[in-house]
């Protein structure tokens, strides 16, 4: 049965300025909600995934800060490319495949793999 309830982040970037790089879904999805699960990144990744995680993690840091957040309408592909990295679980037991599952930034990941994020200046 899918989900019914997912929070909408109003005034969050729905996708990355020029690119088809998706940072949030529209609706619910109807054969249930894609699971979350940390995503091997390569060496040899194309220029612009890295600049979409860039992107989608500064929206994150501008959106939400330190503070923990629901999953609601954030595209779980986006955050698969960061998850167990940057993007870590904001409860215990963690959901991984709930809307309204709780994620954090781990802000000494972000600061080690993504340096031009300024994080201080950012808020």
């Amino acid at each position: 049965m899918a989900q019914l309830y997912m929070l909408k982040h109003r005034g969050f970037p729905g996708r990355m300025p020029g690119s088809d790089a998706q940072f949030t879904i529209r609706r619910p999805a109807t054969k249930g909600v894609t699971p979350l699960k940390a995503r091997e990144r390569f060496r040899d990744r194309r220029a612009i995934d890295r600049k979409a995680d860039e992107l989608f993690l500064a929206a994150i840091w501008r959106h939400f800060g330190e503070e923990p957040f629901e999953r609601g309408n954030l595209d779980a592909g986006r955050i698969n490319w960061l998850f167990g990295r940057e993007i870590i679980a904001g409860e215990d037991p963690f959901d991984n495949a709930n809307y309204e599952a709780m994620l954090k930034l781990d802000l000494d990941a972000v600061r080690r793999n993504y340096p031009q994020i300024n994080l201080e200046a950012e808020m």
